[in-house]
């Protein structure tokens, strides 16, 4: 069974990537921030057990060297957050798929096996993070990827993760790790 992780990744460039963090420590910091942490995450994250494919903005970027090049690229396409995960996850081949961002710096494989694992007795997955969003969904089948999953999801808030489950009725979801995104300095202090 292919299991595929996904990470939704932009081109590091100041003023288009982590620009609230970068209206605490600069534009410019902040995509080498991320520029780094992207490099570190795909280390850590290269595990036989799934696939990893890159999911990248701006569509245009889809060749950029800032990525290696062993790994599958798939431009994100137009629409919001929830638009371009449910495109990525219905790309994805059959069997358990699952997406992240790629700012948290905290992620380990043992927390996305604990998601895959989670996805063998459940319809889809969430890791929330503690400001009311979450860093990681899966569904059991990329094949069978609900039709409404993200509708009527207020990005962004402290209602993401309730929205987003909402918009699955009926399933059965597991929670695994509670970890910290980055999208402020403060939250670069927290890690």
């Amino acid at each position: 069974m292919n299991r595929t992780l996904i990470i939704m990744v932009k081109e590091p460039r100041a003023g288009r990537v982590k620009t609230r963090l970068g209206r605490d420590i600069g534009l410019t910091a902040s995509a080498w921030w991320f520029r780094h942490a992207v490099r570190r995450l795909l280390r850590k994250l290269s595990d036989p057990r799934w696939d990893v494919v890159l999911a990248v903005a701006p569509d245009g970027a889809v060749n950029s060297r800032c990525f290696p090049a062993q790994y599958e690229r798939l431009p994100q396409g137009p629409g919001n957050l929830g638009d371009r995960m449910a495109r990525m996850m219905r790309a994805a081949p059959p069997g358990p798929v699952c997406v992240i961002g790629a700012d948290i710096p905290s992620i380990t494989p043992a927390a996305i096996w604990r998601a895959f694992r989670a996805l063998g007795g459940h319809d889809a997955v969430f890791g929330p993070s503690d400001d009311g969003g979450y860093w990681l969904v899966g569904v059991h089948n990329a094949a069978h990827a609900p039709a409404g999953l993200f509708a009527g999801v207020r990005w962004s808030s402290a209602n993401a993760l309730a929205d987003s489950m909402a918009s699955l009725r009926g399933a059965r979801i597991a929670l695994v790790d509670e970890l910290v995104d980055v999208d402020t300095a403060e939250d670069l202090g927290r890690i």
